[in-house]
């Protein structure tokens, strides 16, 4: 299927004269995503292309470019849908635009995980890879004439995670920076939990009109609710860190760790779930040791200090 010129109609966002949000399934909540249009007078491009993007055929422009903001199946979703537009993605993810191998060394997975997911990621996701693809660094500009998308490198939830300042700074993309009650995602190899809160750090002194993000929140308006949703979600790290280290009073393997669950709920069933489970506890019992918070009291068992 090639991409059409689609009236989205009140699904349409439109923020400034040059953006708009293009609202995803059930507001963009996963699988779906809010994806950003930018029209210039030269070329438009689309951030993101979700699911809802594909189901719906194409955006309400013909479109020159796709940005993709990191290396996940979600954000990548719309890349075979345009395919005479160029893609771009930031140079630490570009490997997971170029092939589905790629993406898999992105998340870390393999054997029967990587199988399974797989599967849902070519069939639900639509992936198709674009070994095209081009690799942008932080602070690439792109001129669609009139109008600019500046890209703002905010890694740790992938390596080459990215926000984009549009329209001259009035609108801030924040993709995967999503402000839910569910906090911070960092549970790929591809993830760092410093660079996370140091990004976190960072985007708070991004000054815009408004605030979008690729899940659940969609549009934020005004500087001081942004703030306050931002400091809610950074707050989650804390809390997961104190919950395990309260577990920690008896010692426990990262597998007792990752079966209690700290990310995700007991009866969530997602194929991919354990593995999340691990590589946070992973980076978690790291700052611990560095920390002095938590000591091995043998082979790969380890207790509050």
């Amino acid at each position: 299927m090639r991409a059409r010129v689609v009236d989205w109609g009140a699904d349409e966002l439109r923020l400034t004269a040059t953006v708009s949000v293009l609202v995803g399934a059930d507001r963009g909540a996963y699988p779906a995503g809010n994806s950003v249009v930018v029209r210039g007078a030269a070329e438009a491009v689309i951030i993101d292309p979700s699911t809802t993007v594909v189901d719906r055929g194409g955006a309400p422009v013909p479109v020159d470019a796709v940005i993709n903001s990191h290396g996940h199946e979600d954000h990548l979703a719309g890349n075979g849908l345009f395919e005479e537009a160029r893609v771009h993605i930031h140079d630490d993810d570009l490997m997971a635009a170029r092939s589905l191998d790629g993406l898999m060394a992105v998340y870390g997975y393999d054997g029967d995980v990587a199988e399974t997911f797989g599967e849902q990621i070519l069939t639900d996701f639509h992936y198709v890879g674009r070994p095209d693809a081009i690799a942008f660094h932080d602070g690439h500009v792109w001129d669609l004439g009139g109008t600019t998308v500046e890209a703002v490198h905010l890694p740790g939830h992938t390596r080459g995670h990215s926000g984009f300042r549009l329209d001259g700074g009035r609108v801030f993309f924040l993709s995967d920076i999503d402000l839910t009650g569910f906090g911070p995602y960092y549970g790929d190899v591809w993830s760092d939990l410093d660079d996370f809160e140091a990004s976190l750090v960072k985007v708070r002194d991004e000054e815009a009109e408004h605030y979008v993000t690729f899940h659940h929140k969609g549009v934020i308006d005004g500087r001081d609710p942004f703030v306050k949703m931002l400091d809610d979600f950074h707050a989650v790290i804390g809390r997961r860190h104190e919950a395990m280290l309260d577990y920690l009073r008896e010692p426990h393997s990262i597998e007792e760790i990752v079966a209690h669950r700290f990310v995700y709920r007991p009866h969530v069933e997602l194929t991919f779930a354990d593995a999340v489970e691990r590589r946070t506890a992973e980076l978690h019992m790291a700052r611990m040791l560095a920390r002095g918070e938590a000591v091995e009291t043998a082979p790969g068992r380890f207790q509050r200090s």
